[in-house]
């Protein structure tokens, strides 16, 4: 083992294990002070995640780092038993990278809270590991194929495919957020991830001692806009209204109550004026939440639902952002009004005896054919 491997290996070991270290103290800090609001669904109990398997994903790498020096300390680098421990290793990184992005809220939507799709997606992962293992057993395919390792291609292309997913919920998530700069930089970093890993396949890429510079930086600097992201969650949560402290009351057709004490908002009077369908979906949302119970306190939001696109329930909380004129620090997001509770289904987050809605509007609402379900919903109470 020459000096450059050394000191690449040791330093992955060291700086790995630091950084998952603070991700999981961050983690357990924020779940003991947040405990109520990450758990506030009594539905379906859901505790946010996402760091603690990104803080597992790096203690991965510290495994896989000493497995590594391991290898080259006791020369046993060739041998089957190292590539096999070598490709487990990066199923679990793989499957922790993948189990946080199920818990970001930005991520796309094929992958936040889909289970059905992260089980796919997990599959693929195993049969990929099992495929790059098979093809680690036949030494002839490590040789160089016009400067290719063939046994490599499989792990590299679900790399490819795992950074562009975590690129891109991390450039939304920071985005969203008011830091586009750090967004951008995410971006970066990942694209460095992705091509540390080059050299695994390609024989001819860089030289020894870039390589190993090029994974120390990327990982490093992966770490610390992980630890940025943990700062940012930190203020959202502190941020974030709290629901037995928000109420709103629908006074008239277009007219809403709206008091949200954590945004600034205190008895503040909402026209939706000509947006009835705005309107229309809110009230909805708001019947269910009072008078359902279960399930049917939410709405299915999708092509096939009553509500058929996210669209509709972003330009509702535009609409209020845009009507009280919320600066940047006051304005609301989906997240604060809406809570998703899985399978396409949202619920307002306002507790039922905080919701207040005039009988007259009520009964003029249900009377309409297209509302019946919601007259038999209310005339079960």
């Amino acid at each position: 083992m020459t000096d450059v491997s050394e000191f690449y290996i040791l330093s992955h070991i060291f700086i790995s294990l630091v950084g998952a270290i603070l991700l999981l103290a961050i983690w357990s800090n924020i779940r003991q002070r947040f405990k109520q609001l990450l758990e506030e669904n009594d539905t379906q109990k859901r505790v946010d995640k996402g760091l603690l398997y990104l803080s597992l994903a790096m203690f991965v790498w510290v495994i896989s780092g000493c497995w590594s020096y391991a290898g080259h300390y006791f020369s046993f680098k060739e041998a089957l038993s190292f590539q096999f421990g070598i490709h487990l290793l990066s199923i679990v990184n793989n499957m922790f990278l993948l189990l946080a992005l199920f818990y970001f809220y930005y991520a796309p939507q094929f992958i936040y809270n889909n289970k059905k799709n992260i089980k796919t997606i997990l599959i693929v992962i195993v049969l990929t590991a099992i495929l790059t293992s098979g093809l680690s057993a036949f030494p002839e395919l490590n040789a160089n194929y016009s400067g290719v390792n063939i046994n490599a291609i499989p792990d590299l292309m679900l790399s490819a495919f795992l950074c562009s997913l975590l690129g891109i919920s991390l450039f939304r998530t920071f985005a969203y957020r008011g830091l586009k700069i750090v967004g951008v930089i995410s971006v970066l970093v990942i694209v460095l991830v992705f091509s540390s890993q080059l050299s695994e396949v390609f024989i001819n890429y860089g030289n020894n001692f870039s390589n190993n510079l090029i994974k120390i930086i990327a990982k490093t600097s992966l770490i610390s806009i992980f630890l940025v992201l943990a700062t940012t969650w930190v203020i959202r949560l502190a941020n974030m209204p709290k629901p037995n402290e928000m109420t709103i009351s629908f006074l008239d057709w277009s007219l809403v109550k709206i008091s949200i004490p954590t945004k600034g908002v205190f008895e503040e009077t909402i026209d939706f004026g000509s947006k009835t369908t705005q309107y229309k979906n809110l009230l909805k949302f708001a019947i269910r939440r009072k008078y359902g119970e279960g399930e049917s306190q939410s709405l299915i939001v999708s092509l096939g639902g009553e509500i058929k696109n996210q669209t509709y329930l972003t330009r509702i909380i535009d609409n209020i952002n845009t009507i009280l004129k919320l600066d940047s620090n006051q304005s609301l997001e989906r997240r604060d009004v809406f809570t998703f509770i899985g399978e396409g289904r949202y619920r307002l987050r306002m507790i039922p005896n905080h919701i207040t809605i005039d009988a007259t509007l009520l009964e003029e609402f249900c009377k309409t054919p297209e509302n019946s379900d919601y007259s038999s919903l209310i005339h079960k109470i």
